[in-house]
């Protein structure tokens, strides 16, 4: 352990979602307790920026418009050069890395996928605040995502499919149900600030303590969503056999999604604007992000660390006796320190975390990581891979107003069918093609694509033909009014619609440390991932509902995939390639449960092999459901925090 150690009552390592509720919720509680409480985060990312200009300042002059690009580190050099993973201190994948060409290669590419089946897709950040580049989505998880095992799988019959039936044993109850954590997600969504409507989200079993509300009212439908809305008010039975819900199906209902934006002013912040760009950055921050809790953490006692990689847990007794860190914002090169408290909570998110774990090595002491005596951490990693699709209108819906999403089909992510297949929700979005048709470096994604084909007689989007432009040719380039009015007539009739699509947990899809460096010389996380029949299932159902959607709407299908996708698949009897996008969900790789052979932390996030460890986040996760993790992982860090504060010894008043 280094010489310079801080010293306080709880030290956390990082400061997106779990760590920045549990840091602020810790100094309440022990404001109002009248206790003295010294609580340290440590921030492998830059400060808090005092002006979120500077953000949006990078956003608009990156090369490369990712999700990541408003935020350090920088993904790409001067010359637009990918940089060298190598070279960065506190790295973190990029969309740029993470599929494609460069996915495999770890010059390139942060996480070390090199012999992975299959790439795994989602980013995340690494700086004060988290996760800043999320949607802001916040459904909650139905009641049966809680306990898949007891309702799916035991005293079932399994499927002839042996794939499939190995895949449901996978399933594993939560060692807590909806009732267990409703209180907290009342707490979350007023944290959050959610916009939702409490009639709209009765579905699936979820339900609401009496005289429930949501802290504001919902955000309100898009022409996309109430035209969607109308196609499938009326079906018929015969057109929704196939979706397995063991009742009869004549209507999908539209609902709104809740979302952690302000659909009218709420704690100082402005109501949503409609810029259509909550990825990566909402530019009034109307939509919630982690700094808003972590400066109210800070300016009320909390001490920020930033720019600070923890890089080892220390270990003596059984309990976690430190943390050693590598300090290296500064002129002079990187610096060691550690941290010394009574109570430690790990919130680095579901790959940071696991790789924390598994570094911690104590001369030999814990050869396979701490917390890990069960041999669970890093297993289990999970997303919602999502089915992309989109396609043409006949008549303008007119995109680009709006939040990314604001409308969701939620009533699938529930039924008998998962005991066959993988359940979905179905997300309605309001950016045209924007995220799914791209052009590379040189062109950016639409609508700059779909612009550039008709200024220059290309056809990258698939528009510039005489049947879809309505010109007199294919690959016309136009200029003046008939370019405007070509591209008020395609552009104001594209949409996208998502399936997120549930997926089980695998053992053999983890995290592990590579041979591969970063630039303070830690290993970077190691990558095995791939698609289990159960989720591929769940796509082919997707599928069908994506033709019928589309069928009702009279759209016509643009969806694609190209013959060389590193993640392209096929689904027996169904005569379509598919393939996946990351949803930026990373979950499953510390679970929790009650069995310490089977589990890294118990119901409270505790480790089961050291009792002053929490280990937080979205990592602790047995299943997925089909719900964006943020509101769940908020709820249990609250939950958590009762515990932390109950359990801290010593303490002065």
């Amino acid at each position: 352990m280094a010489d310079n150690c801080i010293t306080c009552d709880v030290a956390i390592v990082g400061s997106g979602f779990a760590g920045s509720f549990i840091a602020n919720e810790l100094i309440r509680l022990s404001r109002l307790s009248r206790k003295d409480l010294k609580v340290v985060i440590l921030e492998a990312g830059p400060d808090v920026q005092p002006n979120f200009n500077a953000y949006m300042k990078s956003f608009y002059e990156a090369s490369f418009k990712v999700p990541e690009s408003p935020y350090p580190p920088a993904v790409s050099d001067s010359d637009e050069n990918i940089i060298n993973p190598r070279k960065v201190p506190a790295g973190r994948p990029s969309s740029l890395t993470v599929g494609g060409s460069s996915w495999k290669d770890p010059g390139k590419a942060y996480l070390d996928q090199s012999t992975s089946n299959r790439p795994f897709k989602s980013t995340y950040e690494r700086l004060a605040g988290g996760t800043a580049h999320w949607m802001g989505l916040t459904p909650r998880l139905v009641p049966n995502d809680f306990r898949m095992n007891t309702t799916y799988v035991k005293d079932q019959p399994p499927p002839k499919n042996k794939d499939l039936a190995k895949d449901l044993q996978s399933f594993v109850d939560w060692p807590i149900d909806y009732n267990t954590i409703e209180l907290f997600y009342e707490k979350a969504e007023a944290e959050l600030g959610v916009a939702a409507d409490v009639d709209e989200q009765r579905f699936c079993g979820i339900d609401f303590r009496d005289n429930y509300q949501y802290p504001m009212p919902k955000i309100p439908p898009s022409l996309f969503d109430q035209r969607v809305g109308q196609a499938l008010a009326h079906l018929d039975d015969g057109e929704t056999q196939f979706l397995g819900m063991g009742r009869t199906v004549t209507s999908l209902a539209v609902r709104s999604l809740p979302a952690a934006r302000n659909s009218q002013p709420y704690r100082n912040r402005r109501a949503c604007a409609g810029n259509t760009n909550c990825i990566p950055i909402c530019p009034i921050q109307a939509k919630y992000d982690p700094t808003i809790t972590l400066n109210e953490a800070t300016n009320n006692g909390a001490t920020l660390v930033h720019h600070t990689v923890a890089s080892e847990i220390l270990v003596e007794k059984g309990q976690v006796s430190g943390i050693n860190y590598i300090n290296y914002g500064h002129e002079g090169g990187p610096k060691t320190g550690c941290l010394k408290a009574k109570i430690y909570v790990v919130a680095a998110n579901g790959i940071e975390t696991p790789r924390l774990l598994l570094m911690s090595k104590n001369k030999g002491q814990t050869p396979n990581g701490v917390a890990n005596s069960s041999d669970m951490v890093g297993r289990n990693l999970m997303d919602h891979p999502q089915y992309l699709s989109w396609g043409l209108l006949p008549q303008p819906a007119y995109p680009y107003r709006g939040p990314l999403v604001t409308s969701a089909i939620g009533e699938l992510c529930d039924g008998p069918f998962r005991a066959q297949r993988a359940a979905f929700r179905v997300s309605l979005g309001n950016e045209g093609w924007t995220t799914v048709v791209g052009g590379g470096a040189q062109f950016g994604s639409d609508p700059h694509v779909t612009t550039l084909d008709f200024i220059n007689g290309m056809n990258s989007s698939g528009l510039n033909q005489k049947s879809f432009s309505g010109l007199a040719d294919d690959n016309r380039a136009l200029f003046g009014a008939d370019l405007t009015r070509t591209l008020g007539n395609l552009i104001s009739r594209q949409f996208r619609i998502a399936f997120p699509v549930e997926q089980n947990p695998d053992r053999d899809n983890r995290v592990t440390l590579s041979s591969a460096l970063d630039a303070l010389g830690l290993p970077r996380p190691k990558i095995n991932y791939d698609i289990s029949e159960y989720t591929k299932q769940g796509f082919a159902a997707a599928f069908r509902l994506k033709k019928l959607i589309f069928s009702k709407l009279g759209a016509t299908d643009f969806t694609s995939v190209p013959q060389d996708d590193p993640a392209a698949f096929n689904v027996d009897d169904t005569p379509e390639l598919f393939t996946y996008g990351g949803a930026g969900h990373v979950m499953g790789t510390y679970r929790m449960g009650d069995d310490p052979t089977k589990s890294v932390v118990d119901a409270w996030q505790r480790s089961h092999d050291h009792p002053n460890l929490y280990l937080v986040g979205s990592g602790t996760f047995p299943t997925v459901g089909t719900a964006n993790p943020t509101l769940t992982l908020s709820a249990l860090a609250l939950r958590t925090v009762e515990h932390i504060f109950k359990n801290l010894p010593s303490l002065k008043s």
